[in-house]
């Protein structure tokens, strides 16, 4: 069993997003697999390694949220929101 180190609890989604990064120069489409207040899980199609470490987040119908890469794998990033 794997000890979980989240501080809010997350809801699985299906919500399509974008990643936005280098000044608005550089984006990625993305989904968020699950969801807290805290952050998310984000799949993305091709590989994470050029997406950068902080970045806003963008889903349709809310503001951009700035996030905080916490963990990478080939295709998902694990993010913390930050204020």
């Amino acid at each position: 069993m794997r000890l979980e180190k989240r501080l809010a609890p997350r809801r699985n989604t299906l919500i399509a997003a974008t990643i936005i990064y280098n000044a608005g120069r550089g984006r990625t489409e993305c989904l968020i697999r699950n969801l807290s207040s805290t952050g998310a899980k984000l799949e993305v199609r091709g590989s994470v390694a050029s997406i950068p470490n902080t970045f806003d987040l963008i889903a349709p119908g809310h503001h951009p949220h700035p996030c905080r890469v916490m963990w990478r794998t080939l295709k998902e990033l694990g993010v913390q929101f930050v204020e």
